[in-house]
């Protein structure tokens, strides 16, 4: 089923476990006719029946396609599109979620650069459509509409303003490496809701989209980016803290919470049950516990895994060097009290683990990573209930904790107790993300490129929206028109280098398109970004 609502968004489809997106065979069908084009010389291979299974393969870096056991085209450069003008495309016997896995939009079977015989599973469709596979696996419905409408915001950002492009022939996976996306099947009325009303909106700070992270659950208090990620130099090393972003900065979810960088802080708050909007989560409190043994094993191999991260100092490689563990000391944290260094002390010496993801993975507790980094640690000695004078004590090592996930951005459980207690979606969100504003997408016009002239299409509840113009190339006249009525507008290019402008009694409350156009006398000059933002009536 094809649709052309604006941005497109190719996903890579892995398999049934999301362990792998490179194929060398597979088969697909669809719930309605449909059709494989060669798109190398964008001629139809053939055309099939609804649920028939179309088996593709490749050899030599050429596709063959084969239908009931008949080779229907061999030879062909590809990539190979599957379409269907009314049905959903599928992989034969993928499953997600439990259901068949249905798609919107169309398939690309691409090869893989240096990889041969190798080919992804591309879906291509609107970024709209996209979000409706999203939204509800990202996000349980039952935390209500405004929550899923924060939601549907940050995984818009997500797509259009990913942290790495991490993949050649698309833009993101469909598993939790990126956002989980399981397609058509998992669709829900209240999710699609949300998707349809905040259509097309994004999170900007200073006119630029963020990089809008999310977890599940903070515990109570978000961390600032710098302390929880690290960024990489053009040189391929990564320093640790990383480059702060204004915008994604800790916050607490009350007043009443301080700084928790200092041990006594943060062990006082992990080790209790403060009221936040986390309280609801499973993972809001949480503990591990090891023997002395089965601690030192884990850490023998964890250890040796995360030194190839280039975040454990010294890099240990030999399990007999470990020795005998002493102490787990944090020896720095960031302002949620989330562990950004842990010494581990040896009678051999000592192994520092810094960040947030390579330390939960150090300390792992049936194969399991930590929950979070937000953790104080604990050594118990129990003495021996035996009479037995010389049975000696034992030690366990206790990690107390609370959140799960990286806890940066937007608390998931935590936007779902602000629905509960009426906050709305703009709201959720600037209480995460700092200084942002809700606005459509920036659009860059421009002669030079032939792109003078662009449509967008938005949704608001409050009838409230102001046109955002950033005019330093210093442009005096625009026309836009807004819901079919034309504006002109103009500006005093040497007094402003950016413009606000009203919209509110143009807009409907719902679905209004605006149209941006450069007149003709404008046209030799450089760029310009227009937008549109979104303010929200406060509530009561």
């Amino acid at each position: 089923m094809t649709a052309n609502n604006g941005k497109i968004v190719k996903v890579g489809i892995s398999n049934q476990n999301f362990s792998n997106y490179y194929f060398n065979t597979i088969s697909v069908s669809a719930t309605d006719n449909f059709r494989l084009i060669d798109k190398s010389q964008n001629s139809v291979i053939a055309d099939f029946g609804a649920g028939e299974s179309v088996k593709i393969d490749i050899k030599n870096n050429l596709f063959t396609i084969t239908s009931e056991g008949t080779e229907i085209s061999s030879g062909v450069t590809g990539p190979v599109a599957v379409e269907s003008d009314n049905g959903f495309v599928t992989v034969t016997n993928l499953k997600r979620a439990g259901k068949p896995a249905y798609y919107r939009g169309t398939f690309e079977i691409t090869k893989v650069p240096k990889k041969d015989n190798q080919f992804n599973v591309i879906n291509v469709l609107d970024l709209e459509s996209y979000l409706r596979g999203v939204v509800p696996n990202e996000m349980p419905v039952r935390f209500g509409l405004e929550a899923l409408k924060a939601q549907t915001v940050t995984a818009r950002n997500y797509v259009l303003r990913p942290r790495e492009k991490n993949y050649h022939n698309f833009d993101v996976c469909d598993s939790v490496a990126c956002q989980v996306y399981y397609g058509a099947n998992t669709e829900k009325e209240l999710s699609d809701r949300a998707v349809i009303e905040t259509e097309n909106l994004v999170a900007l700070y200073n006119d630029e989209l963020i990089l809008a992270l999310y977890s599940s659950t903070a515990g109570g208090y978000t961390e600032s980016y710098e302390n929880a990620f690290s960024t990489d130099l053009p040189n391929g090393t990564r320093i640790f803290p990383g480059a702060p972003k204004p915008f994604l900065k800790a916050v607490p979810d009350n007043d009443k919470i301080p700084v928790l960088s200092s041990e006594d802080e943060a062990r006082k708050f992990y080790t209790s049950v403060p009221e936040t909007f986390d309280n609801a989560s499973p993972y809001f409190r949480w503990t591990k516990e090891w023997d002395q043994k089965e601690l030192e094993d884990v850490l023998k191999k964890t250890l040796k895994t995360q030194s190839k991260t280039g975040f454990v100092k010294p890099k240990f490689e030999n399990p007999e060097d470990f020795g005998k563990l002493k102490d787990i000391k944090v020896t720095k944290r960031g302002l949620s009290g989330k562990a950004m260094s842990v010494d581990i002390v040896t009678d051999r010496g000592t192994f520092t683990v810094q960040k947030e993801l390579p330390i939960r993975r150090t300390f792992q507790k049936n194969n399991i990573s930590l929950p979070s980094a937000n953790v104080v640690f604990d050594i118990v000695t129990i003495k021996p209930d035996t009479a037995d004078k010389k049975a000696k004590p034992t030690k366990r090592f206790l990690a107390r904790g609370g959140g799960f996930g990286h806890g940066v951005g937007m608390s998931q459980y935590g936007a779902g107790e602000m629905n509960k207690r009426g906050y709305s979606y703009g709201e959720i969100l600037q209480h995460y993300y700092k200084n942002i504003s809700i606005a459509t997408y920036p659009v860059i016009l421009s002669n030079q490129n032939g792109h003078d002239t662009d449509s967008q299409v938005f949704y608001t509840k409050d009838k409230t929206a102001s046109l955002i113009i950033e005019n330093k190339f210093q442009f005096s006249k625009f026309i836009i028109v807004i819901n079919g009525q034309e504006l002109r507008l103009e500006m005093a290019p040497h007094l402003f280098k950016s413009g606000k402008f009203d919209l509110s009694p143009y807009i409907v409350e719902g679905r209004n398109r605006i149209t941006y156009m450069l007149p003709y006398s404008e046209l030799h000059k450089k760029p310009v970004k227009l937008y549109v933002e979104i303010k929200e009536a406060k509530n009561d």
